[in-house]
């Protein structure tokens, strides 16, 4: 079975459309690949009426479908995860509500998985028919993230991706909060593939993928990918040493000269540098212990085995053939 998983919020706009494409897809996987489809709506607490719109029109849609409804708003990524832990397939695909991703691109993510190409399939966007604004932020902030977080992410970012069942299971059971699901599924190695496709303009409604929640996904996915923060301030304070260190030398000396006569200014300055350079190392030194307790309570396995292989021994078992036919 092919499970499709789609988030909703604030799409009743897009349910007649989107359940009439899935329609087109199911039919497609169903007479491409012989295989049967679900696809799984999360309704992630929406406040329009998209859960009452579903329900009404599932029952009578020609397709096998899940429809769940969290209690309240937990973002995207928290509503992919329920439809993942839902869904019933061998293969796997996740797809938004909007249709600003086009469908199509599903059948690609499956044959890629269906041919054993690849474990994970991400969709990368060549084009993306988006308001200038729109377009501005969402190139400053993958191009961020690309540099800081996850440097083998396409430049366009990662929206939808599909995958297999192993990977399913091991993105389920890293089960931590506040993190970044494109990071947990680059994270996870394996072998990826990438489908290009061109973002569609959205015909209805506005994104919801707001700045400010762009910002809480940057943060949440360098506090949980990278330790550059504390790298930074270790840096810094060895940095501040080095300027202490200098700057010591060049007060004495200019103190020794007669340059300085306020007394009390040399040893005042030297104190006041060498202390704040060892307070920022100190910050640095404590955040690596703290980042190391940090790491160690998320309980991601330490390595991850994609394939194992048992071989049989075909030295031997020529050596005990040769044996036979010399007793023969």
């Amino acid at each position: 079975m092919f499970s499709v998983i789609i988030p909703v919020y604030r799409n009743a706009e897009t349910v007649p459309l989107l359940i009439e494409e899935l329609t087109g897809v199911g039919a497609t996987v169903a007479e491409r690949y012989g295989l049967p489809v679900e696809f799984v709506f999360v309704v992630d607490g929406s406040p329009d009426d998209s859960f009452e719109l579903l329900k009404a029109a599932l029952p009578q849609a020609p397709f096998r479908s899940q429809l769940l409804l969290h209690a309240r708003n937990f973002g995207s990524f928290a509503a992919i995860r329920t439809g993942l832990r839902a869904a019933r397939g061998d293969y796997f695909a996740v797809m938004a509500a909007d249709l600003q991703e086009p469908p199509e691109l599903l059948l690609s993510f499956l044959d890629r998985l269906v041919k054993d190409e690849s474990d994970i399939v991400v969709g990368v966007r060549e084009s993306r028919d988006d308001p200038g604004m729109s377009r501005l932020t969402a190139n400053l902030f993958w191009s961020f993230y690309r540099r800081f977080v996850v440097p083998e992410i396409p430049q366009g970012g990662v929206d939808v991706f599909g995958c297999n069942q192993r990977i399913r299971d091991e993105l389920l059971r890293l089960d931590e909060a506040n993190t970044s699901l494109v990071g947990l599924v680059y994270w996870l190695g394996f072998r990826r593939g990438e489908v290009p496709y061109d973002r569609r303009e959205r015909a209805h409604g506005t994104s919801t993928w707001t700045l400010r929640k762009k910002i809480d996904y940057l943060l949440d996915s360098v506090f949980a990918f990278t330790d550059l923060p504390i790298r930074i301030l270790t840096v810094m304070g060895l940095l501040g040493f080095a300027v202490a260190g200098c700057l010591a030398v060049l007060v004495i000396v200019m103190r020794l000269t007669g340059q300085i006569e306020a007394a009390g200014y040399a040893a005042t300055i030297v104190v006041i540098t060498f202390f704040g350079a060892l307070n920022t190392l100190g910050i640095g030194f404590v955040g690596s212990y703290a980042w190391r307790s940090y790491e160690n309570t998320k309980k991601r396995p330490l390595a991850l085995v994609r394939t194992a292989s048992t071989f049989e021994g075909a030295a031997e078992t020529t050596a005990d053939l040769l044996c036979t036919g010399r007793h023969a």
